[in-house]
């Protein structure tokens, strides 16, 4: 049988190559002094022989049966076609909606390369959105693929309007519209509806109130009490449910409603989220940092599983408290299209640029979200634009990119998930190849000693990773602390993340360049690393001469254990 050489750098740990000059039955074995396959005996001697090769293949094979390996199909066929570097780091959301929420849609998004399946809370149902989240855990279950589920909060959304019809309506220049705060059912002509009955308050006849940051744009003419009368300045598309703002001589009329960030409904939807057990919460518009962990100790509270909570940076004053926000959450969401509603449009490259950035550092994952293929709700081509923003995003290293509308309600979400996997892959390999790493100027996370020592060890083992060229980095690891400060150094080779916990590998799902992998972890560190470099060999995922650079996080619960305060890179022969 084949075994690991083990070439330990830091910590060495050498383990004997086998070394044969005798093959039996296609397998190298040591025959013992003065024993020879010649002469009258050798019959009986093969069989011996074959025999004990045999016993050591079972005895092996029945030591891994109780180390199971939690490998995705997606995964398992990207390696086996493209190898290791060729793996895509960037990792992809998709929105759950009515174009493709049935199994048969949702198996071709997950084999597209879905990480994270996103439903937003603002449509449908909870008894729809219960069976979305059913049919994803049993394609998981079923199927082998490890698509994590997040649920989208609707947030105190004051500035939503609804013209009441099931799809998009065309306002027409020079038309007049009624935008008023009054009830009604159905639709009604030119007539819209906003959610928060002080949404006039405030505006003066003069101001441009502007749809969905410009699908359309409008003059007011007329205060009617509580209504407005507006005339059509800018023709477009007007959405259900579309966003307003209010602009005055060029600037945002900025309004304090004093809403609290979650609604009543929020947190029924919350609620149900605990209960289907979602993997993330994406909360609407924040404003400060203490929303953030009202929500986390209400989930840490309610649920014996670990969700993860992202906060959504949608509005000015998220901005104005981005690193404090950024730091009490679990992961953010870069939601272009509100934002662009609420700052000047030509700020918002170098905002999302800032935004990335301040995560990285801070060590919490980024999604780009709103617009990414927009052409793609009603075209089976993107623009050349697109594609050039979808590359810029991956340039900046974001951890992962969302899809909106292109999947949720457009009919080509399967074209738009194939142009977002293969222009990040093209970017990453460029990336590489040009050298275009880029040096994040460390600041350090860890205050105790053990997480500096754990921060001090993944900057160096990335950094041994790239100059070494080896193939992968495999990190064991209970909570995925030190998968994500791997990650946050983007190294050059994927990293394969070990954990027993579940709810650790579906939260891994968006960080970058993380495969996890789901296995039954043991107390000894060398049992886990020679197990689970067996069974990646069973199933053909690494070949002779592939090299792995190997850290972990877990502490051992007996003293005798052995615990990994190392970097080892090890060779499979």
């Amino acid at each position: 049988m084949a075994v690991a050489n083990y070439d330990s750098i830091l910590s060495p740990k050498i383990s004997p190559r086998v070394s044969s000059k005798t093959q039996i039955c296609g397998t190298p074995v040591d025959l013992p002094r003065g024993f020879s396959c010649k002469g009258r005996n050798l019959k009986l001697k093969c069989k011996m022989i074959k025999a004990e090769v045999q016993a050591e293949a079972v005895l092996q094979e029945k030591s891994l049966q109780g180390l199971s390996l939690g490998f995705d199909v997606v995964s398992q066929g990207e390696l086996r076609e493209k190898g290791f570097m060729g793996m895509r780091k960037t990792k992809i959301v998709c929105t759950i909606g009515p174009a493709c929420c049935s199994e048969e849609a949702l198996e071709k998004l997950a084999l597209g390369g879905m990480n994270v399946a996103r439903l937003n809370m603002c449509h449908n149902s909870r008894e729809w959105h219960q069976d979305v989240i059913r049919k994803i855990k049993r394609l998981n279950d079923e199927k082998g693929f490890c698509v994590a589920v997040m649920i989208d909060t609707e947030g105190s959304q004051i500035h939503v309007v609804d013209h009441g019809a099931p799809s998009s309506v065309k306002a027409e220049v020079d038309s007049i519209w009624l935008f008023t705060a009054k009830k009604f059912e159905g639709s009604l002509p030119f007539t819209v509806q906003a959610k928060y009955e002080g949404f006039s308050e405030g505006i003066e006849v003069g101001d441009e109130l502007v749809i969905d940051g410009g699908m359309a744009s409008f003059e007011v003419t007329e205060k009617l009490g509580n209504d407005l009368r507006c005339k059509c300045t800018d023709p477009g598309l007007f959405l259900p449910r579309a966003k307003l703002s209010f602009w005055r001589d060029g600037k945002l009329v900025g309004r304090n409603h004093g809403l609290s960030t979650l609604s009543e409904k929020d947190w029924a939807d919350i609620d149900f989220a605990i209960s289907e057990g979602v993997d993330f919460v994406a909360m609407s518009f924040v404003s400060d940092a203490d929303s953030v962990r009202h929500l986390k100790n209400y989930l840490s509270s309610k649920s014996t599983k670990s969700i993860k909570v992202l906060a959504k940076i949608e509005n000015l004053e998220s901005l104005l408290k981005l690193e404090e926000i950024v730091d009490a959450s679990d992961g953010i969401m870069v939601a272009r299209g509100d934002l662009g509603v609420e700052i000047p449009l030509e700020q918002i490259p170098a905002v999302q640029e800032k935004i990335t950035h301040v995560c990285r550092q801070l060590n919490k994952p980024v999604i780009v979200a709103s617009q990414l293929l927009e052409s793609m709700v009603e075209f089976p081509t993107p623009t050349r634009a697109e594609v050039a923003d979808i590359s810029e995003a991956v340039r900046q290293y974001a951890d992962a990119l969302m899809l909106s509308g292109e999947s949720a309600i457009g009919p080509y979400g399967q074209k738009a998930i194939s142009v977002l996997r293969m222009t990040s892959s093209r970017m990453e390999l460029w990336s590489r190849q040009e050298n275009q790493q880029s040096a994040l100027k460390q600041c350090q996370l860890g205050v105790s000693l053990s997480d500096c020592i754990a921060e001090q060890i993944c900057n160096c083992a990335v950094e041994m990773a790239n100059n070494l060229g080896v193939d992968a980095i495999f990190v064991y690891t209970k909570h995925g602390h030190m998968a994500s400060l791997l990650s946050r150094n983007r190294p050059y080779p994927p990293i394969f993340a070990f954990t027993n916990d579940d709810s650790t590998r579906m939260a891994l799902n968006l960080q970058w360049g993380v495969i996890p992998l789901l296995v039954d972890l043991l107390d000894d560190m060398e049992a886990n690393v020679s197990k689970t470099i067996d069974l990646i060999k069973m199933k053909g995922m690494v070949k002779q001469g592939d090299s792995v650079l190997v850290v972990s996080d877990l502490t051992p619960t007996h003293v005798t254990s052995t615990a990994f305060q190392s970097i080892q890179v090890k060779t499979i022969v």
